[in-house]
């Protein structure tokens, strides 16, 4: 089906599904778990000058080196292509390595955005929007958000889609495994992300997802190899599956724009495979004003009506799927 009709029956669908949805009441915070952040004061543990090691890897690094957020930590370079020097360094004082958050594979972490295999013209656009105060978060206290603008304010054009291009390059791969369960680990903040509590302890998942590294010093490590899982509510990806099909009468079909697979559309980003946590943020942040600029008519009739329950059931089946 030619794109520009795609649109159109997009446009129509959302008008309809506008008409019969009931609004859903803003909540007074953004949920904490979409939103993690760093507990007053909280300082990772200070390096003792220990080179440290990941499996699989014969790289070794400090915690200082491991940290420095100028020079992406590459543990396994058989994995990706090469960086450019714009994703591998950064400049200082403001413009970081793109790889270090996002990562060299490209795969990044909850607390920011995966980029791996997205259009490089929406990547460009991203950035441009960060840049311009068109994208920002529900949670003014969001370190990765607050980094990702005075990154963007710093690059020059070259270096956004020389980056761009890198990430667009890379392939897809299966990061997340999303499980559902009525039972989860309880969970602290860390690095702007949850993990698990030690020794470890359950308790209802409730209204959320929970998505905590398999390993968390790998993680914190930044290897590339140390994946992540998500709990979501037990019946949430047929929940979900029924929405982004559908709609259900609350939005419009998904697969109209990001394609019925979900892998993408065009200049349209993929959502198979990507984290929960930040599909959810997007929706909310979309919902609440935080994310503006292209496409963003198009977009703020599809969140309107969603309640938490529906992001949180649209992320769980988006992020199941086969990126």
């Amino acid at each position: 089906m030619h794109r520009a009709t795609r649109i159109r029956r997009f446009a129509l669908a959302v008008s309809a599904a506008a008409a019969i949805a009931i609004p859903v009441q803003a909540a007074d915070a953004p949920p904490y778990w979409a939103y993690p952040v760093n507990p007053p004061g909280a300082k990772p543990a200070p390096d003792d000058g220990t080179p440290r090691t990941v499996p699989g890897s014969t790289v070794s690094m400090t915690l200082t080196q491991i940290r420095d957020l100028f020079v992406a930590p590459v543990w396994h370079p058989g994995d990706h292509a090469a960086m450019p020097d714009s994703v591998a360094f950064g400049r200082k004082p403001r413009l970081f390595a793109c790889g270090y958050c996002h990562m060299p594979h490209g795969l990044g972490r909850p607390e920011n955005s995966s980029l791996a295999g997205l259009p490089a013209e929406y990547i460009v656009q991203q950035v441009a929007d960060f840049k311009s105060g068109a994208r920002r978060s529900s949670e003014p206290n969001s370190l990765p958000v607050n980094f990702m603008i005075l990154a963007a304010k710093a690059a020059t054009t070259a270096e956004v889609r020389e980056a761009a291009e890198y990430f667009a390059s890379l392939p897809r791969l299966p990061w997340i495994k999303v499980i559902e369960a009525d039972e989860v680990p309880k969970t602290h903040v860390t690095g702007w992300m949850l993990a698990a509590n030690e020794p470890r302890a359950m308790e209802p998942i409730g209204a959320r997802i929970i998505e905590i590294p398999e390993d968390l010093e790998r993680t914190e490590l930044r290897d590339t190899r140390s994946p992540f899982i998500a709990y979501v509510p037990t019946g949430s990806i047929a929940r979900g599956k029924e929405l982004v099909a559908t709609g259900a009468g609350r939005t419009a079909p998904c697969g109209t724009c990001h394609g019925e697979d979900l892998r993408g559309l065009g200049p349209i980003p993929g959502l198979a495979g990507r984290s929960p946590s930040y599909l959810v943020r997007q929706l909310y942040d979309m919902q609440h004003g935080m994310r503006n600029g292209p496409w963003m008519d198009l977009m703020r009739p599809v969140v309107k009506h969603l309640t938490l329950a529906d992001m949180i059931a649209i992320a769980a089946y988006a992020a199941s799927r086969e990126p």
